[in-house]
């Protein structure tokens, strides 16, 4: 079985369906109200444990009231935790997003910022005996410091890329593949060209700017060039690029190549975007 690490952050999403979105001063009524466990390594390592493969999660859950609700999603999906801030009393992350009729979002979060978690040291026997590990640059000195333990052992090391945070110019130095968005822009850097130019010279091996339909620039040792994603009706992207990410680490701890790993993972993502909500679709993937 493909054991995975996913290091960052974990959510509760509140997530409101409107026609559209609220101007300033102003009230909409929902359409619906819905509760999800969120963020990008949370998600990632949810859809790695739901297409098979052994996921553990670190990140700070706490001690609150609410934690309940993080600690029983990932009871339902099989996620070991590992909470790096325990003794964390207040309320855990929590992200108020809204979703328009033609799939667009907006999303208010604190993230990571307001909880200052202590110093971290990589669990040496939870990297036993896994294949990758994900970081997506929350929590920042956690990430560091298990991407570095992970190189160490030889482990493949995953960059969710999706924006630049304090920290990340370190972090590189323990990456073999970076996937990055749009909006993840280095010093200096404001193309795709610039970025992979930037990544590359830090040593990152296999890049991969992913832009929402549009087509998936990547760079790796052997090859370099662009992956079509398919058209297809979109009603939800919450969630989508977390998937991409689960789905990659998925596939390239199976065996497979940075390319194939890639579109496979597009394809998986393709599929979240076509239903509402962040779980629902689970049950429609082949």
């Amino acid at each position: 079985m493909a054991k995975g690490i996913f290091v960052g952050l974990a959510t509760i999403d509140v997530v409101y369906s409107v026609d559209e979105f609220p101007a300033s001063d102003s009230k909409v009524v929902a359409r619906s109200q819905d509760l999800y466990v969120g963020g990008p390594a949370t998600n990632a390592s949810i859809l790695f444990a739901h297409l098979g493969g052994k996921a553990v999660l670190v990140t700070a859950v706490g001690r609150h009231a609410l934690t309940h609700t993080l600690h029983e999603e990932f009871k339902q999906y099989s996620i070991e935790l590992s909470d790096i801030h325990p003794e964390f009393a207040e309320a855990p992350v929590v992200s108020s997003i809204s979703i328009d009729k033609a799939g667009r979002r907006n999303v208010i979060s604190a993230n990571a910022s307001r909880m200052a978690v202590p110093a971290v040291r990589a669990d040496e026997a939870m990297l036993q005996g896994a294949g990758v590990l994900l970081v997506d640059g929350h929590f920042m000195p956690a990430c560091q410091a298990w991407a570095k333990a992970a190189r160490a052992h030889g482990m493949r090391t995953v960059l969710d890329g999706g924006s630049w945070k304090d920290g990340t110019e370190e972090l590189l130095g323990s990456i073999d593949c970076a996937i990055c968005s749009a909006d993840f822009k280095p010093p200096g850097c404001s193309t795709p060209e610039q970025i992979i130019a930037y990544l590359k010279a830090r040593g990152v091996a296999n890049v991969a700017i992913t832009q929402g339909a549009e087509p998936i620039q990547f760079v790796s040792p052997t090859s370099d060039g662009r992956i079509r994603i398919p058209p297809i009706e979109v009603v939800d992207t919450l969630g989508a690029g977390d998937f991409f990410h689960g789905a990659f680490c998925f596939y390239l701890s199976s065996g497979a190549g940075f390319l194939e790993a890639l579109v496979e993972a597009s394809r998986v993502a393709s599929v979240s975007c076509r239903y509402p909500g962040t779980r629902a679709w689970l049950s429609h993937l082949e």
